[in-house]
């Protein structure tokens, strides 16, 4: 294993450690005090890239125990991929610097509940909202084509989803991740006891049964 792995892995144990303070109840709140803001004046050095869903119950640094300057947070409505979201995350890695590049996912996701009545009751949606739900579309139908029903399926799949269509368009990120400078993980997180679980993993060697 390289040591640009190991940093990865260090990097994701670290998020997982916060989120595991965060659900007890104990978090450290590291790196929110006006010395760092004074620090991150010249310049920012986030550890990871921080891609998630905009629902306002899913506040990344406060769910990994996080502060100023650590992660570079992308947010879209149900995590769905545009061009300025490939071009912020390519932003991240290659300009920042940051090692690992998180998807992250969660229950009871209103973009996901909403392309699934979209498919499976003809729901439609009115403005850019259906351009969402289009993005999300090609997740519903293959969480159904496996013959999933349960909404934690579907969200590991959307999230799934989304690991793979990040590598596919960013030519930048894939070649990070095959020459073992980077990886992406996805994570759903779990509205009623705040865990935050790992799903899918590239570029990184994971337990047995860790991720799936």
């Amino acid at each position: 294993m390289t040591d640009d792995r190991m940093n990865v892995q260090e990097t994701l144990a670290t998020l997982l450690a916060g989120n595991e303070r965060f659900v007890a109840g104990a978090p450290e709140h590291p790196n929110q005090d006006a010395a760092r803001r004074a620090e991150l004046v010249p310049a920012q050095t986030p550890f990871a890239v921080l891609f998630g869903c905009s629902d306002s119950r899913l506040a990344a640094e406060i769910i990994f125990d996080r502060g100023l300057g650590d992660l570079f947070v992308v947010r879209t409505a149900g995590h769905v991929v545009g061009t300025e979201v490939l071009g912020s995350i390519e932003y991240g890695v290659s300009v920042l610097d940051a090692p690992l590049v998180v998807v992250l996912g969660h229950d009871a996701c209103g973009a996901v509940a909403a392309t699934r009545a979209a498919v499976e009751e003809g729901a439609t949606a009115g403005g850019f909202v259906r351009d969402v739900i289009e993005r999300v579309t090609p997740s519903v139908l293959a969480a159904r084509a496996a013959g999933y029903s349960e909404d934690g399926d579907y969200i590991a799949e959307h999230i799934r989803h989304t690991v793979d269509l990040l590598l596919d368009r960013s030519r930048l990120l894939a070649d990070r991740v095959a020459a073992g400078q980077a990886a992406v993980v996805g994570i759903a997180y779990r509205l009623a006891d705040g865990t935050a679980q790992l799903v899918t993993a590239r570029g990184l060697e994971v337990p047995a049964g860790t991720a799936g």
